[in-house]
């Protein structure tokens, strides 16, 4: 099981008032490499950035090349961003091996300029920061987001939504719809919560919710229940990562531990009305903690 000591680290960095996401991305990378040393990574983060802010000082845009409703400074600087990352850099989503759980790892991601959207997004987020770029998360569903708002007081001025997993692209509204699958809404009325911004712990959880995902299919549970403490960490109150990680430690034959957890689980998520989904998880758990019941006993 990972360190006491490496959780609380964790749990320190994703929930400080303006959490370094570079920092707690390594952490989280250390569960796939133990001896990591963060610093060469963080140094090679900051030299991306002195360039990348070199070249968005310099950034232009000829007037016949500005999309529509859109603030030419901030374009200009996110197409300078974009050609040195994607363009000169080559980063790339990793389409041919999209399960490696070295995707979801920053130090590999640098290593190897490849990624999934989470990943690619955050080292976008770090090195725009420190290009003095102002961009942010979004939680869209099932493919994370960037992006650039429009300045204030400007409202004939669209935001930029930045697709870092594909190259930077930029995304109209009629594009966010045919992605979540709704071609019936107006595509000039994106539901703003497909647009929510990701606050820094989030962009964290769904990293690690990606990463454990890709473990449970590799059956390495060892490193899957790693992943969920981090989670736990980072939302304390995430009771379906409390489930999962009675159930990991149940096929890691950590009887005590899984018993705790689900039985903690049942306690927290019970519900005066559940649904019938509900009723048959419940009744799935029940029956896993009675099995546990039995087997704890017999070992005392």
């Amino acid at each position: 099981m990972i360190a006491s000591r490496a959780v609380q680290n964790f749990s320190h960095a994703a929930l400080s008032p303006d959490p370094d996401l570079a920092v707690a991305a390594l952490m989280i990378a250390r569960i796939e490499y133990p001896r990591l040393d963060a610093g060469p990574y963080l140094d090679r983060l900051d030299a991306l950035g002195h360039e990348a802010q070199r070249r968005v000082a310099q950034a232009s845009i000829a007037p016949e090349d500005l999309p529509p409703r859109i603030d030419p400074v901030r374009y200009a600087r996110v197409m300078a961003l974009n050609a040195y990352l994607f363009g000169e850099l080559q980063f790339a989503g990793n389409d041919t091996h999209y399960e490696d759980p070295r995707n979801s790892c920053l130090n590999e991601v640098l290593d190897r300029r490849t990624g999934i959207p989470i990943t690619l997004a955050l080292l976008y987020l770090e090195v725009a920061r420190r290009a003095g770029v102002d961009v942010e998360g979004v939680n869209f569903p099932g493919h994370f987001l960037l992006r650039c708002r429009a300045p204030r007081g400007m409202p004939n001025v669209d935001d930029l939504i930045i697709d870092a997993y594909h190259g930077g692209a930029l995304l109209s509204e009629r594009e966010l719809l045919r992605r979540y699958g709704d071609n019936e809404t107006d595509a000039a009325n994106v539901p703003a919560r497909l647009l929510a911004r990701a606050a820094k712990p989030q962009i964290l959880a769904r990293m690690l919710l990606n990463l454990k995902r890709v473990y449970v299919q590799m059956h390495s549970y060892p490193q899957a229940r790693d992943v969920t403490e981090l989670l736990l960490a980072v939302n304390p109150s995430a009771i379906d990562a409390l489930r999962e990680r009675g159930m990991l430690a149940y096929q890691l034959n950590d009887y005590s531990a899984a018993l705790r957890d689900l039985q903690a689980y049942l306690q927290i998520s019970a519900k005066e009305n559940p649904d019938e989904g509900e009723r048959e998880e419940h009744d799935r758990i029940w029956e896993h903690v009675k099995a546990l019941r039995r087997r704890v006993a017999s070992l005392n």
